[in-house]
């Protein structure tokens, strides 16, 4: 697509074992350099509720967005970001499938993770472990933040990793990636897999899983460009 609009807002989409606060970096980041930025906040209830939160807030846009998603976030940003106030997409060490395959998919024939543990309840809802939930997260946070992170997360339906995408927005809008190469949440190969099947331009940062807390100017930087490039961009 094509625009020669200059792109000043911003969607951020958060991930599982999450909600929205941990963008505060970025969004004072960005909202200092005059972007308009909103925050979805999943219900992490199944890919579709999710998509469906993230598309009433794209639906509230006055035009080109840069929509971004962290990890779960970039499987409902692939769908979401068919939208057409969306002009380019920003994967946080995000999962990134392509149309007809589920999120599960992405993690077949890379290495495990030990260090990310996930306890799931009776009615099949994930939690993070507690007692691994920083060196399996947030390694390089402060204790403080990993403890508010860990005791505000929010479980995830695991059944939405089961659940094939429909729509590849990847296929047809720019894209971006921040990968954290120290993620234990991911295989760094999996992620550099996703990435580069997507086409995005990748910057790659030092950091945990939680990049969008620890490193908020990165991730505040890489949208910045997404959001200049991809007004000028044909794909």
């Amino acid at each position: 697509m094509s625009t020669d609009q200059e792109i000043k807002n911003v969607v951020l989409v958060h991930g599982a074992f999450a909600d929205g606060s941990g963008w505060r970096g970025v969004y004072d980041n960005l909202t200092a350099r005059g972007y308009q930025v909103a925050i979805v906040q999943n219900p992490l209830t199944s890919l579709e509720d999710d998509v469906a939160a993230t598309t009433r807030v794209l639906d509230q846009q006055d035009g080109p967005t840069i929509l971004v998603g962290h990890s779960w976030g970039g499987s409902v940003i692939t769908e979401a970001g068919v939208h057409p106030n969306v002009s380019g997409l920003v994967y946080v060490s995000a999962l990134a499938p392509d149309a007809g395959e589920t999120t599960a998919q992405q993690y077949e024939g890379f290495a495990a993770t030990p260090e990310f543990v996930i306890d799931v309840t009776e009615d099949g809802y994930g939690f993070l472990n507690h007692a691994k939930f920083k060196s399996g997260f947030a390694h390089d946070a402060s204790d403080a933040d990993a403890a508010f992170l860990r005791d505000s997360q929010v479980p995830v339906n695991m059944a939405a990793f089961a659940t094939a995408l429909k729509n590849a927005a990847w296929q047809d809008k720019p894209t971006w990636a921040v990968i954290a190469t120290d993620d234990k949440a991911f295989d760094q190969a999996m992620l550099q897999h996703m990435a580069k099947r997507s086409g995005a331009t990748i910057t790659n940062v030092s950091t945990s899983h939680a990049v969008f807390l620890t490193q908020p100017a990165v991730v505040a930087d890489t949208i910045a460009t997404a959001a200049k490039d991809a007004a000028h961009a044909v794909r």
